[in-house]
């Protein structure tokens, strides 16, 4: 096997290839270090996954092979009315876009009629006909463009505007919710279910915004890995949708979940493994220092939050495959595979080799066209014969840097693209006028929706 040092001089060659419109040759990254080889030794998912739906050696179907994805990733804002889907779609069909990423379920929320979850305060002035997700996928597959239902899984509550609906799971699961070991000893000695443990994790939380988004459910919490299932199986059976796409699929940082729940659950599944002295010794500790079992097995503390959140996606693709086998469970993931692992314990790695994604889509939203290129180059590696569907933030860039950016995915064999996001791309105080238009007609010309076949 290459060194490292050499596997990256054929990385940034491969890099360098794709800026400069040569030929992409992926036999040049043989040696990169696999996923397999940076967590060697680390339990997989396989035993999980044993006996459940398993993905075909082509995840995708036939006819959606050999087509380029060119997707928008859609937020909720603009399925708030029968008139902002037609407009959606239009701009789709108009601009040569083939696959809508909508939003759907945004903070615990639902964006669809008679779900499990509290209907979204945005459609309360809406008729209770109006099924925003009904109404994409029968205006979107009548011009043949498919739709992924996008779905926020750990996130579930802004920190800044707590949920009105007292049936949120904020309110009913406090349990549930991840904490930061920034305030995790002061957070165990309040009552869970009093209204100042949920309002202490907000405020801390509003402090943070730069890096945790909002309030997050806990993956480790097994009543709330059932709770996202019955969410996943139920929308997945109501709906003729073409994929699932799961977004927030980690933990906000390394720093999470130091729940007294979550340090509960880690110390049964380790307890067995120690001497009895040992064990003896750090129920002692634990009696007065709620960290005690996590910072004397700091590598075992990590494994086990990282297997608990693949766990939970293994869980979820039987769900969406028992329901609708052909459905592709796709994610949005951290573009560097390692970053993810480390920062938000995150092994989209893993979930690629063993199956549990069909496709994934790094969000690699960096403005420098170089490490662009990386980071597709990257996964694509990673990847290996699984799709990977390029995300572009196309709202801090140009039209022609993401014309550009377009193009060297392409030449670093991705199978499609992803441009984050519509909303902003439609908004002439936040976009150039005629984004979608000028991209569109740059790059998307000559692939009309009408000339990639059936969905």
């Amino acid at each position: 096997m290459a060194s490292r040092r050499g596997g990256r001089r054929l990385l940034a060659a491969t890099v360098m290839a794709a800026l400069c419109g040569s030929t992409f040759d992926e036999a040049a990254l043989e040696g990169w270090p696999t996923t397999a080889a940076v967590l060697r030794g680390w339990p997989s998912p396989a035993a999980v996954l044993k006996g459940w739906p398993t993905p075909a050696a082509q995840s995708l179907r036939p006819e959606q092979a050999g087509t380029e994805t060119r997707a928008l990733w859609v937020l909720r804002t603009s399925l708030t009315s029968p008139a902002s889907i037609t407009a959606l779609v239009r701009s789709a069909r108009q601009h040569g876009f083939n696959t809508l990423f909508v939003q759907v379920r945004g903070r615990g929320d639902a964006y669809y009629r008679g779900g499990i979850e509290p209907l979204a305060p945005d459609l309360a002035r809406q008729p209770a006909a109006f099924d925003p997700l009904a109404a994409v996928i029968e205006a979107a597959h009548a011009q043949d463009i498919r739709v992924h239902a996008w779905i926020n899984l750990n996130l579930v509550s802004s920190a800044v505007d707590l949920p009105a609906a007292r049936g949120h799971v904020v309110y009913r699961h406090p349990e549930w919710l991840m904490v930061p070991r920034d305030i995790a000893q002061e957070l165990a000695r309040v009552d869970i279910r009093s209204p100042a443990y949920v309002g202490k994790l907000a405020r801390w939380t509003r402090g943070q915004l730069t890096d945790v988004e909002g309030l997050y459910v806990s993956p480790v919490a097994l009543g709330a890995a059932a709770h996202t299932e019955l969410v996943i199986r139920d929308i997945t059976r109501r709906y003729a949708l073409d994929g699932l796409h799961f977004d927030y699929a980690r933990y906000p940082t390394d720093r999470f979940d130091y729940s007294r729940h979550a340090i509960r659950e880690f110390r049964g599944s380790v307890s067995a493994s120690l001497s009895e002295a040992r064990r003896r010794a750090l129920n002692a500790e634990s009696a007065t220092d709620l960290f005690a079992y996590p910072d004397a097995l700091p590598d075992e503390w990590r494994q086990f939050r990282v297997s608990r959140m693949t766990a939970l996606m293994t869980r979820l693709r039987a769900a969406v495959k028992s329901e609708r086998p052909d459905a592709i469970v796709s994610v949005a993931a951290a573009p560097d595979q390692r970053d993810a692992l480390t920062r938000k314990l995150q092994d989209w790695g893993t979930w690629l080799h063993d199956g549990i994604v069909d496709a994934l889509c790094p969000m690699a939203y960096t403005q420098e066209p170089a490490r662009f290129a990386e980071q597709i180059a990257g996964a694509r590696h990673a990847a290996g014969d699984r799709p990977v569907w390029a995300g572009i933030g196309a709202y801090r860039l140009s039209p022609a840097q993401t014309i550009a950016n377009i193009h060297t995915a392409r030449k670093l064999g991705a199978a499609g693209v992803i441009l984050f996001s519509y909303d902003s791309l439609i908004d002439p105080q936040q976009s150039a006028p005629g984004y979608l238009s000028t991209v569109g007609r740059a790059v998307f010309a000559d692939r009309r929706p009408t000339e990639s076949g059936s969905r």
